[in-house]
Protein backbone atom coordinates (compact mmCIF):
# COMPACT_ATOMS: atom_id res chain seq x y z
CA UNK A 1 0.00 0.00 0.00
CA UNK A 2 0.86 3.89 -0.72
CA UNK A 3 0.01 5.26 2.84
CA UNK A 4 0.90 9.23 3.10
CA UNK A 5 1.09 10.58 7.07
CA UNK A 6 0.70 14.74 7.37
CA UNK A 7 2.13 16.06 10.32
CA UNK A 8 3.08 19.70 11.67
CA UNK A 9 5.10 20.77 14.26
CA UNK A 10 4.01 22.73 17.15
CA UNK A 11 5.25 24.17 20.28
CA UNK A 12 5.91 21.28 22.79
CA UNK A 13 2.98 21.23 25.16
CA UNK A 14 4.95 21.90 28.13
CA UNK A 15 6.51 25.36 26.28
CA UNK A 16 6.21 28.72 28.21
CA UNK A 17 3.87 30.62 25.56
CA UNK A 18 4.46 34.16 25.52
CA UNK A 19 2.36 36.68 23.04
CA UNK A 20 4.45 39.28 21.90
CA UNK A 21 3.81 42.89 23.08
CA UNK A 22 2.19 43.91 19.55
CA UNK A 23 0.03 40.94 19.34
CA UNK A 24 1.29 39.83 15.83
CA UNK A 25 2.15 36.43 17.15
CA UNK A 26 3.92 34.46 19.58
CA UNK A 27 7.75 34.86 20.78
CA UNK A 28 9.17 31.88 19.14
CA UNK A 29 12.40 32.42 21.09
CA UNK A 30 13.51 29.39 23.01
CA UNK A 31 10.62 27.55 22.36
CA UNK A 32 10.74 23.82 21.95
CA UNK A 33 8.98 21.91 18.87
CA UNK A 34 7.77 19.27 18.50
CA UNK A 35 5.76 16.85 16.24
CA UNK A 36 2.30 17.41 16.94
CA UNK A 37 0.60 14.87 18.92
CA UNK A 38 -2.51 13.65 16.80
CA UNK A 39 -0.19 13.36 14.18
CA UNK A 40 1.96 11.10 16.36
CA UNK A 41 -1.22 8.91 16.19
CA UNK A 42 -1.66 9.32 12.41
CA UNK A 43 2.21 8.01 11.90
CA UNK A 44 1.63 5.29 14.40
CA UNK A 45 -1.07 4.13 12.28
CA UNK A 46 0.24 4.17 9.09
CA UNK A 47 2.68 2.42 10.18
CA UNK A 48 0.84 -0.53 11.63
CA UNK A 49 -1.01 -0.50 8.64
CA UNK A 50 2.71 -0.66 6.37
CA UNK A 51 3.56 -3.95 9.10
CA UNK A 52 0.63 -5.54 8.58
CA UNK A 53 -0.34 -5.01 4.34
CA UNK A 54 3.19 -4.51 3.22
CA UNK A 55 4.29 -1.04 0.97
CA UNK A 56 5.63 2.50 1.64
CA UNK A 57 4.95 5.67 4.09
CA UNK A 58 5.42 8.60 2.89
CA UNK A 59 5.31 11.74 5.41
CA UNK A 60 3.99 15.18 4.09
CA UNK A 61 4.67 18.44 5.96
CA UNK A 62 4.77 22.19 5.54
CA UNK A 63 6.28 24.20 7.58
CA UNK A 64 9.72 26.06 8.07
CA UNK A 65 13.03 24.56 7.88
CA UNK A 66 13.40 23.52 11.34
CA UNK A 67 10.26 21.24 10.09
CA UNK A 68 12.29 18.53 9.12
CA UNK A 69 13.84 17.49 12.75
CA UNK A 70 9.49 16.98 12.85
CA UNK A 71 9.95 14.93 9.80
CA UNK A 72 12.72 12.96 10.64
CA UNK A 73 11.11 11.76 13.76
CA UNK A 74 9.19 10.14 11.47
CA UNK A 75 10.84 8.70 9.88
CA UNK A 76 12.91 7.64 12.43
CA UNK A 77 9.81 5.56 14.05
CA UNK A 78 9.37 4.01 10.77
CA UNK A 79 8.66 6.14 8.04
CA UNK A 80 10.36 5.48 4.92
CA UNK A 81 10.75 9.19 2.90
CA UNK A 82 9.13 12.69 3.22
CA UNK A 83 8.06 15.83 1.53
CA UNK A 84 8.91 19.02 3.15
CA UNK A 85 7.39 21.89 1.89
CA UNK A 86 8.79 25.03 2.56
CA UNK A 87 7.66 28.07 1.47
CA UNK A 88 7.65 32.22 3.34
CA UNK A 89 4.16 32.38 1.68
CA UNK A 90 3.05 29.64 4.11
CA UNK A 91 4.11 31.32 7.26
CA UNK A 92 1.16 32.42 8.95
CA UNK A 93 -1.59 30.31 6.45
CA UNK A 94 -4.45 29.55 7.67
CA UNK A 95 -5.96 25.82 7.23
CA UNK A 96 -7.08 25.92 3.64
CA UNK A 97 -3.61 27.39 2.56
CA UNK A 98 -1.91 24.55 4.41
CA UNK A 99 -4.53 22.22 3.03
CA UNK A 100 -3.76 23.35 -0.62
CA UNK A 101 -0.35 23.45 -0.30
CA UNK A 102 -0.48 19.63 1.62
CA UNK A 103 -3.35 18.66 -1.40
CA UNK A 104 -0.81 19.35 -3.99
CA UNK A 105 2.54 17.76 -2.94
CA UNK A 106 0.03 14.63 -2.43
CA UNK A 107 -1.50 15.26 -5.90
CA UNK A 108 2.20 14.23 -7.26
CA UNK A 109 2.44 10.78 -5.61
CA UNK A 110 0.75 7.50 -5.13
CA UNK A 111 -1.45 7.15 -2.08
CA UNK A 112 -4.40 4.50 -0.75
CA UNK A 113 -4.84 6.37 2.52
CA UNK A 114 -3.85 9.25 3.85
CA UNK A 115 -3.62 10.10 7.90
CA UNK A 116 -3.70 12.94 9.51
CA UNK A 117 -4.31 14.21 12.74
CA UNK A 118 -7.77 15.45 13.64
CA UNK A 119 -6.58 18.57 14.84
CA UNK A 120 -3.48 20.49 15.76
CA UNK A 121 -2.64 21.85 19.33
CA UNK A 122 -1.48 25.34 18.58
CA UNK A 123 -4.42 26.72 16.38
CA UNK A 124 -6.39 24.22 17.13
CA UNK A 125 -8.97 24.46 14.39
CA UNK A 126 -9.57 20.66 13.33
CA UNK A 127 -9.90 21.42 9.99
CA UNK A 128 -6.58 20.62 7.75
CA UNK A 129 -7.71 16.79 7.11
CA UNK A 130 -11.61 17.88 6.16
CA UNK A 131 -9.96 20.56 3.29
CA UNK A 132 -7.53 17.48 2.79
CA UNK A 133 -10.26 15.55 1.80
CA UNK A 134 -12.59 17.50 -0.25
CA UNK A 135 -9.54 19.51 -2.12
CA UNK A 136 -8.63 15.67 -3.35
CA UNK A 137 -12.27 14.40 -3.71
CA UNK A 138 -11.80 11.65 -1.38
CA UNK A 139 -14.36 10.54 1.52
CA UNK A 140 -13.32 11.80 5.07
CA UNK A 141 -13.46 9.58 8.40
CA UNK A 142 -12.40 12.34 11.32
CA UNK A 143 -11.72 12.04 14.81
CA UNK A 144 -11.13 8.21 14.55
CA UNK A 145 -10.71 6.36 17.25
CA UNK A 146 -10.40 2.41 15.70
CA UNK A 147 -9.71 1.57 12.16
CA UNK A 148 -9.12 -1.44 10.31
CA UNK A 149 -8.47 -1.71 6.27
CA UNK A 150 -7.82 -4.82 4.15
CA UNK A 151 -6.43 -2.51 1.51
CA UNK A 152 -9.78 -1.79 -0.41
CA UNK A 153 -12.08 -0.79 2.29
CA UNK A 154 -11.78 0.87 5.56
CA UNK A 155 -13.77 0.70 8.25
CA UNK A 156 -13.55 3.13 11.19
CA UNK A 157 -14.83 3.89 15.25
CA UNK A 158 -15.89 7.66 15.67
CA UNK A 159 -16.98 8.33 18.94
CA UNK A 160 -20.34 10.37 19.78
CA UNK A 161 -21.51 11.76 22.79
CA UNK A 162 -22.58 8.31 24.64
CA UNK A 163 -22.55 6.19 21.34
CA UNK A 164 -20.17 5.59 18.74
CA UNK A 165 -20.02 5.48 14.77
CA UNK A 166 -18.82 2.75 12.81
CA UNK A 167 -18.01 4.03 9.27
CA UNK A 168 -17.16 2.02 6.32
CA UNK A 169 -15.51 3.90 2.87
CA UNK A 170 -13.75 2.91 0.23
CA UNK A 171 -10.34 3.72 -0.64
CA UNK A 172 -8.79 5.83 -1.02
CA UNK A 173 -9.89 8.19 1.84
CA UNK A 174 -8.35 10.44 4.61
CA UNK A 175 -8.89 9.25 8.22
CA UNK A 176 -7.95 12.04 10.85
CA UNK A 177 -6.91 10.49 13.99
CA UNK A 178 -7.91 10.73 17.53
CA UNK A 179 -6.33 9.67 20.95
CA UNK A 180 -7.02 6.15 21.92
CA UNK A 181 -6.61 5.02 17.85
CA UNK A 182 -3.00 3.39 18.89
CA UNK A 183 -0.08 3.99 21.43
CA UNK A 184 2.44 5.51 19.20
CA UNK A 185 5.90 3.92 19.71
CA UNK A 186 9.25 5.67 20.45
CA UNK A 187 12.02 6.29 17.83
CA UNK A 188 14.70 3.34 18.34
CA UNK A 189 18.51 4.15 18.47
CA UNK A 190 18.98 1.93 15.00
CA UNK A 191 15.78 4.30 13.93
CA UNK A 192 17.23 7.14 14.60
CA UNK A 193 20.74 6.43 12.49
CA UNK A 194 18.85 5.34 9.71
CA UNK A 195 16.39 7.70 9.49
CA UNK A 196 19.34 10.75 8.32
CA UNK A 197 20.17 8.35 4.89
CA UNK A 198 15.75 8.31 3.96
CA UNK A 199 14.97 10.44 1.44
CA UNK A 200 12.76 13.43 2.00
CA UNK A 201 12.21 16.04 -0.93
CA UNK A 202 12.12 19.90 -0.34
CA UNK A 203 9.89 21.28 -2.53
CA UNK A 204 8.47 25.39 -2.17
CA UNK A 205 5.04 26.21 -3.80
CA UNK A 206 6.21 27.04 -7.33
CA UNK A 207 7.31 23.63 -7.65
CA UNK A 208 4.34 21.88 -6.48
CA UNK A 209 2.60 24.44 -9.36
CA UNK A 210 0.35 25.85 -6.79
CA UNK A 211 -0.18 29.56 -4.91
CA UNK A 212 -1.98 29.96 -1.62
CA UNK A 213 -4.30 32.32 -0.16
CA UNK A 214 -5.42 32.43 3.47
CA UNK A 215 -9.01 32.47 3.77
CA UNK A 216 -9.14 33.98 7.45
CA UNK A 217 -6.46 35.68 9.01
CA UNK A 218 -5.28 36.44 12.65
CA UNK A 219 -6.12 40.03 13.73
CA UNK A 220 -4.37 40.02 16.97
CA UNK A 221 -3.27 37.82 20.29
CA UNK A 222 -3.92 38.68 23.34
CA UNK A 223 -2.58 36.73 26.10
CA UNK A 224 -5.12 35.47 28.80
CA UNK A 225 -6.08 37.70 31.85
CA UNK A 226 -3.37 36.86 35.05
CA UNK A 227 -5.28 35.02 37.57
CA UNK A 228 -5.99 36.74 40.71
CA UNK A 229 -3.90 35.33 44.23
CA UNK A 230 -5.48 32.22 45.84
CA UNK A 231 -6.44 32.93 49.02
CA UNK A 232 -5.58 31.16 52.66
CA UNK A 233 -8.39 30.68 55.31
CA UNK A 234 -5.95 30.10 58.60
CA UNK A 235 -7.19 29.05 61.46
CA UNK A 236 -7.21 25.63 63.73
CA UNK A 237 -10.85 25.14 63.84
CA UNK A 238 -12.24 23.00 60.95
CA UNK A 239 -15.63 24.48 61.21
CA UNK A 240 -15.07 27.99 61.32
CA UNK A 241 -12.64 27.47 58.26
CA UNK A 242 -15.66 25.94 56.20
CA UNK A 243 -17.75 28.68 57.15
CA UNK A 244 -15.40 30.76 56.08
CA UNK A 245 -15.14 29.39 53.00
CA UNK A 246 -18.51 28.98 52.32
CA UNK A 247 -18.94 32.73 52.71
CA UNK A 248 -16.34 33.37 50.41
CA UNK A 249 -17.20 31.40 47.90
CA UNK A 250 -20.56 32.57 48.20
CA UNK A 251 -20.39 36.30 48.13
CA UNK A 252 -17.06 36.57 46.34
CA UNK A 253 -16.64 33.59 44.00
CA UNK A 254 -20.17 33.58 43.69
CA UNK A 255 -20.19 29.80 42.85
CA UNK A 256 -22.64 28.69 45.39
Amino acid sequence: MNIVACVKQVPDTEAQIKVKPDGSGIDESGIKWVMNPYDEYGVEEALKLKEKLGGDVTIVCAGPARAMETIRTALAMGADKGIHIDDPALEGADAYATATALAAAIKGIPYDVIFCGQRAIDDDSGQVGAILAELLGLPQLTVVTKEETDGKTVKVVRPVEGAAFVIESSLPAVVTAQKGLNEPRYASLPGIMKAKKKPVDVKNLAALGVSVESKSKVAKMVPPPARPPGKIIAGDDPAVKAAELAKLLREEAKVI
